[in-house]
Formats: C-alpha cells, structure tokens, sequence
C-alpha cells in the first residue's frame, strides 16, 4: 500500500455519531479546512465529465495534505481495475468508490487489495437499492438518487425513506441532496453509518463552504446513533 493509504481498520473503528464525508474537493487548502471542521473522509472525483473532477497530480497534492487517521476516498465510475489501482498507487487513496454499474468481481478484487470498497445504489437506475447482496465485498453501501445526467446526485433531494430497508443490512452510506437543513431528519429516520456531501455544502462547484461544512458537520453528528 502507498504510505498516505489508510487501513481498514481506522475507518472501522468506531466513532462518535455518523461518519461525514465530504466529496467533490478539487484544493489541499480547502480539503484540510473541511478536516478542520471535523470531516471523516475526503472525496476526490476522477470522473472526467464531473466540474469536480480533479487531476492525480492534484489528488495527490490533496492526500499528502491530510492528516494522519483522515482516509481519501477516489470516486470512479466505470473504470478498469487497472486503471484505478494506478490511480490508488500515485495518490495514496485509502477509499475506493464505485459510482457506475460495476460488476460485484471488481468490487471483490480491489477489496482484496486491502481497500475500503464503497458501491453506489440508486433509487432510480441499476444497480437498484435492493441489489446490495450481490457485492458482499463492499464495506460501504451508498444509496444515491440517480436522477439527472452526472452519476452523482446533482444535488436533488429525494426520498430517504426508500433507504430505510438497506439501512438495517448493510453499512449505509447516504447521499444525494444532503445539506446543513435536512441532514439530522435524515439521520434521525434512516440511521446510516455515514452521510457524504458536496454540492449542499458548496460555494462553487469544487470549493466548498466551510461555514456551511461546519453547520453540516454539526447537524449530522448531532443525532446520537
């Protein structure tokens, strides 16, 4: 493993309140103050088509910059596994996040690598909220809306509700159109492990607001899980 990886272990432990990982960083400067701030996990785009998609010279400016325990999470979709081990390799990511229509084998293989694996579920498209059985290797679940035309949220709000029966099988990842307003009603009734942000916390695509960062931050692990 590249030495700024993180081992499972660190993100397994358990924490005070539900995990926060903010996504869609694209500068060390404003990663390092969303830290500050009191983010668990940091998530870096390498989908080229996404305004937040940042270089691996830049991701690995970002990870060198973290401290130590504060994994970085690469979001791909539809990526070979070479392509995303090499990616892993040159920027020392701790945290793979499958974001497409991978099949549950390249889940096995990078879990096999001693990554933490994250697979994306959508409410709206394949692979659907109930297809978690198929990728048993991944530690993270997240279930996402689907709608629009990026693979991510874009920062629609949605039925958290539909999440709740995955909630109570597998280590639940929320997201799609958190921000500082609904996180602690949907902390509150869906009881994930981890809720992931961007665009609900940002000034512009990529540069996020750390004044709203900290009150997301807040409203999340304000909720005793």
């Amino acid at each position: 493993m590249d030495q700024f990886s993180v081992p499972m272990w660190q993100i397994a432990d358990p924490r005070p309140g539900v995990l926060v990982k903010v996504c869609g960083l694209t500068f060390a400067d404003n990663a390092l103050d969303c830290v500050k701030a009191g983010a668990d996990i940091i998530g870096l785009v390498f989908y080229e088509k996404s305004p937040r998609h940042v270089s691996t010279e830049k991701a690995r400016e970002i990870v060198r910059a973290l401290p130590k325990g504060v994994p970085a999470c690469g979001v791909f979709v539809n990526e070979t596994f070479d392509t995303i081990m090499q990616t892993v390799s040159a920027c020392g990511l701790g945290i793979v996040q499958l974001h497409g229509t991978e099949p549950p084998e390249l889940a096995d293989r990078l879990s096999a690598q001693n990554l933490v694996v994250t697979k994306a579920f959508f409410a709206t498209r394949p692979p659907k909220l109930c297809e978690t059985e198929k990728y048993q290797s991944a530690y993270f679940c997240l279930a996402e809306y689907g709608k629009g035309i990026l693979p991510g949220g874009n920062a629609e709000t949605w039925d958290y509700g539909q999440a709740l029966e995955m909630a109570k099988k597998v280590r639940l990842m929320l997201a799609g159109g958190l921000n500082p307003e609904n996180v602690a009603d949907a902390v509150s009734s869906i009881r994930p492990h981890a809720v992931d942000v961007s665009s609900g916390v940002e000034k512009t695509k990529g540069i996020k607001d750390i004044s709203k960062v900290t009150a997301f931050i807040r409203a999340a692990k304000s909720v005793s899980i």
